[in-house]
């Protein structure tokens, strides 16, 4: 039996953008929700939140649904990170939440947003072991007072090991799900499949359950994000050494300070840029360059 990755676009939506059970036990397992709170209906939304104003930007998230309370759920699977996303993740969190109200209606009907990004990079390298961060509006003094709303979550999957947070079951074996299982599994472990939501997630990635032209988007939307990633390292290395040359040149703290963050961020733009480029050559429709990339349409329609 071969299995497909389920952090590939393809299977990452078939799994969770199709199967209300499994993305329901998915939110459960991984937001911080109160014991009574947990998300126990949910309706499929729209994916693409597309603007009253054309000219504005498209908002595009893998997975997006209500539950009976009205609360709104946004879940993504990021494979590379970006220090963009972040402003990305809270921008579709914030048009979810102002979309739920029309012209006239009064703000106490307005219900909490939760977005769950699974992250498969490592972009907080200082906070070692910690692999999830938990975002939201508090007072910086008072911690205990919090403006309700928004509810922004981070799990880094590269820093998550089976024994961390023993006691929720649940959301072990979810991370162990999306972590352990890949082209190379040929048994999945015992622990996965005696829970019967996750057996139905892994069998939903036998690789007999997709078409061949599915699996040929599968393979190239592996082989692109190999091309990206090793274009966004290359870029990120050009502009740190571009930066630090800067800085040595006016020999003063600041100045490196200034010119490696300039440098970096010319190289990460420049690495998207290239990359989006060679997906739209490849082929690759606009929409799905901007949710692997994270640039805005605008940009990867004017290439």
């Amino acid at each position: 039996m071969r299995y497909l990755d389920p952090k590939a676009d393809l299977t990452f939506k078939r799994v969770f953008g199709e199967h209300p059970d499994l993305v329901m036990s998915l939110l459960n397992a991984l937001l911080p929700l109160d014991p009574g709170q947990e998300v126990a209906e949910i309706e499929y939304l729209p994916v693409e939140l597309v603007p009253d104003n054309p000219l504005r930007k498209n908002s595009i998230v893998d997975v997006r649904c209500r539950d009976n309370r009205g609360r709104v759920f946004l879940v993504e699977m990021q494979m590379i990170w970006s220090p963009e996303f972040k402003q990305r993740v809270l921008f579709n969190a914030s048009k979810a939440y102002v979309r739920q109200l029309n012209s006239g209606e009064q703000y106490e009907l307005l219900q909490p947003v939760y977005s769950l990004n699974l992250v498969n990079d490592i972009f907080e390298p200082d906070l070692n072991g910690e692999y999830y961060h938990y975002y939201r509006l508090v007072h910086m003094e008072h911690t205990d007072k919090v403006i309700e709303g928004l509810h922004l979550v981070f799990v880094e999957l590269p820093k998550f090991t089976p024994h961390n947070y023993s006691e929720k079951k649940m959301q072990v074996l979810w991370l162990r799900y999306l972590t352990e299982i890949n082209e190379h599994t040929r048994e999945v472990p015992e622990e996965l499949l005696a829970n019967p939501e996750l057996k139905k997630a892994v069998n939903a990635l036998e690789e007999s359950a997709f078409t061949d032209a599915q699996l040929a988007g599968y393979e190239k939307f592996w082989d692109i994000i190999s091309v990206e990633k090793t274009l966004y390292n290359s870029a990120e290395r050009r502009g740190l050494a571009k930066g630090i040359a800067e800085g040595m040149e006016k020999g003063i703290a600041e100045g490196m300070e200034k010119g490696m963050e300039k440098g970096l961020e010319e190289g990460r733009l420049e690495a998207c840029l290239s990359n989006a480029r060679r997906m739209k050559e490849k082929g690759l429709d606009c929409e799905t360059i901007a949710d692997i990339t994270g640039l805005t349409l605008e940009d990867i329609i004017n290439l």
